[in-house]
């Protein structure tokens, strides 16, 4: 697999290691000095890709989609973000008949720890002497705040539990991040808590969609697609 990396960070260097691990090639690396570029520019130079995966900025993340579709290359979408414009970029693949896996974590555990909550929500929905709070801690040098993933735990609680939920956030020192869903009352508090100890499960992940993604079209979420990530094929399956 020849890969393109979008991004070149913390998350974009490591993801570039494992893939050497895995035997993948790697092809061209967008950068911040790519910013400003056009889409035909950008889609010029990602032509000839097997899959792309981005893990830069909010910003960018139009841009660089409209340009994998137009050079017919897959995309993993690691960013954060960028939900506001969720419609237009599903559009955009779409339209290119293009692919892309996005999520707010990439982390395998985190996504078992979404179904873990979303159980803990509908436990809790009924029940008015808990209430419920989030709260999250990452390396000073994270952009968004709160996280992506938080925002994310918020929708999947809100579905089951209809009042506020508040997302305390904390940045500082080199934390990879830590997610914690709590339900506190007069008598006593439930904490359910999610710590990552490196990026590592991040990279695995998108290396992982990565390799699911190829020869399919469409839009789907990693948690959506985590299933078949994680579990083999059964006999007499490809």
């Amino acid at each position: 697999m020849k890969l393109a990396l979008i991004g070149y960070g913390a998350m974009g260097r490591l993801v570039s290691t494992r893939a050497a691990e895995l035997g993948y090639e790697l092809g061209t690396v967008l950068t911040s000095a790519d910013a400003g570029r056009s889409v035909d520019e950008l889609a010029e130079q990602l032509r000839g890709h097997d899959m792309a995966i981005d893990f830069s900025v909010a910003d960018a993340v139009v841009t660089s989609v409209a340009a994998c579709g137009r050079a017919q290359v897959p995309i993993i979408e690691g960013t954060t973000g960028w939900g506001p414009k969720m419609a237009e970029v599903r559009r955009t693949v779409w339209k290119s008949r293009g692919a892309m896996v996005f999520g707010s974590n990439f982390s395998i555990g985190m996504n078992l720890f979404y179904r873990i909550i979303t159980r803990a929500a509908e436990v809790f929905a009924n029940i008015s002497e808990y209430d419920p709070f989030i709260a999250e801690a990452h390396h000073a040098r994270k952009r968004d705040d709160p996280s992506g993933t938080a925002l994310r735990i918020r929708e999947l609680m809100a579905e089951h539990v209809k009042r506020e939920i508040p997302i305390f956030s904390t940045r500082a020192g080199h934390i990879p991040g830590t997610h914690q869903v709590g339900f506190d009352s007069t008598y006593d508090q439930i904490l359910l808590t999610h710590t990552a100890r490196s990026r590592d499960g991040f990279a695995a992940g998108a290396l992982a969609s990565a390799k699911w993604l190829i020869g399919k079209q469409g839009v789907y979420e990693f948690a959506e697609i985590l299933d078949q990530i994680i579990q083999p094929p059964s006999e007499g399956q490809a």
